[in-house]
């Protein structure tokens, strides 16, 4: 199964004019699309038909909504974030009534932040008309944003702070800050102290200077390693040998899924949305584009050019869109007369490498939050993945299904297997569908409960993975 590579530290994977640097090789032959999942190891407990604790809380998802996503300069580009969430908590209101005195508290996710809303829940909030008493913060943690929003509302729930937490999320990428260089701000900042002409004069000259004056525009890169997440991607594809070819038919795949749930009416979180200035509302994510292998295949590489494997059309595009749901403590759900979706339970975050490991936290949190529930792959009926690249979830199963990275990194005896295709995101995913960054975490959960519920299905695990080599995972299951 692998080609066996002693030493993951830092292997030199060399295409001609370009160096890979990663921890180890994969080679993996198995056609992934049509795998099927590897014997499990057996859980530390049996297989429970709830994962009901005595003594814990149960905390429900009552429901959940987002706008349509937008590709990035299209139907949304002239709305501003918190007008997004605005229309996601109304949206959330119209659909459940829930009342303003029962709501304790809440939370929204983000990532490219609005500086005049950097409080993003609290404005959104306000404008949606909830009182002035509901306390409301804003989070940010990447593409898993809204993920901590609503883990963040269990932990709410779970201490008796309150019974009800809206969470969310929202981004608008077709907005994203351009900054001045930070030697222009000092300037502007001595330009506004400065009170005569005289002083004014040698701070104007210092700004006419290009490199000064040239602005800081926006790039979605690691911090700490200055690099792309396209480039880790495609240098994660080589290091566990996942192909052009493969990362485009996952990518045919979800396009094709997503296209066909919107057509059938299964993605019901979705609401129409009508922007400032548009004849007619959006009423589906307009990133949904089936075409053929074929067709991507003829992409050149957007990263690491010209060998590389990532493309536009394998990975996920800037998106807008906002999201919102609403969790309780299921004793209050039932007093208010509700019918929830599903329960909220076992989460894990987990995080490592952010350079070689920048995007393999789901093969970190899939078998330890299997392990603490005290389930096995086979109890899961669906799996939701975010897809920040075809290729991201790809090396994620190999490295699921390398002996090596199981043992050496996540401590098993043995790999943990892979995961069976034929119930991840079956309804498409962020590769399709769209990823707002701030928004997808509730998209995730609440896509999983309604899987559940049309398949008649128990449980369902959601994992994303992050920037910094963050990652989260929950256990959903089904209400009965």
């Amino acid at each position: 199964m692998e080609k066996v590579v002693q030493n993951f530290g830092r292997l030199a994977l060399s295409h001609p004019n370009v160096t890979f640097k990663f921890a180890r090789c994969f080679g993996c032959s198995t056609p992934l699309l049509t795998a099927k999942a590897a014997p499990q190891p057996t859980a530390t407990a049996s297989p429970k038909k709830t994962l009901a604790k005595p003594g814990v809380k149960n905390l429900v998802l009552v429901e959940g909504v987002r706008t349509p996503f937008a590709v990035s300069g299209t139907d949304f580009k002239d709305v501003l974030a918190h007008d997004l969430a605005r229309a996601a908590l109304l949206e959330l209101l119209r659909r459940t009534n829930v009342p303003f005195d029962v709501v304790g508290y809440i939370v929204y996710g983000t990532v490219i932040q609005e500086v005049k809303t950097s409080n993003i829940a609290r404005e959104a909030s306000l404008g949606a008309g909830f009182p002035d008493n509901i306390p409301s913060h804003t989070v940010t943690q990447a593409c898993i944003s809204s993920n901590q929003a609503i883990t963040t509302g269990m932990g709410m729930l779970a201490s008796g702070y309150c019974d009800a937490v809206i969470a969310g999320g929202v981004d608008i990428m077709s907005d994203a800050p351009i900054r001045h260089s930070r030697q222009m701000r000092k300037l502007l900042m001595g330009m506004n102290k400065a009170k005569t002409l005289q002083a004014r004069l040698p701070i104007i000259m210092q700004m006419l200077t290009p490199k000064v004056w040239i602005p800081e525009l926006p790039a979605v890169a690691e911090f700490s390693t200055n690099e792309t997440m396209g480039h880790s991607a495609d240098r994660l594809c080589a290091a566990f040998n996942v192909t052009r070819k493969e990362q485009d038919e996952y990518a045919f795949r979800s396009h094709s899924l997503a296209k066909k749930a919107t057509t059938e009416g299964l993605l019901v979180d979705v609401f129409p949305y009508k922007a400032p200035g548009r004849a007619a509302p959006l009423t589906s994510d307009n990133g949904i584009r089936p075409s053929s292998v074929e067709a991507m295949g003829k992409l050149k590489p957007a990263f690491i050019k010209p060998h590389g494997t990532v493309t536009a059309a394998n990975s996920s595009f800037l998106t807008d869109g906002a999201s919102a749901c609403l969790i309780m403590t299921e004793e209050k759900a039932l007093q208010l007369g509700y019918k929830p979706k599903a329960y909220l339970r076992d989460y894990i975050y987990v995080s490592q490498d952010p350079k070689d490991q920048l995007l393999l936290g789901p093969a970190y949190a899939i078998p330890r939050l299997l392990q603490k529930a005290g389930l096995t792959v086979k109890d899961i009926d669906a799996f939701e993945i975010h897809e920040a690249f075809g290729g991201q979830v790809l090396a994620n199963m190999k490295a699921l299904d390398s002996d090596f990275f199981c043992q050496k990194y996540i401590g098993l005896k043995q790999k943990f297997g892979l995961l069976p295709m034929d119930k991840i995101n079956n309804w498409g995913g962020s590769l399709s569908i769209g990823h707002p960054f701030g928004a997808t975490g509730v998209r995730l959960v609440t896509t999983t409960a309604n899987r559940l519920i049309k398949d008649n299905g128990k449980f369902g695990l959601v994992a994303a993975c992050a920037a910094g080599g963050q990652a989260h995972g929950i256990i959903v299951e089904r209400y009965p």
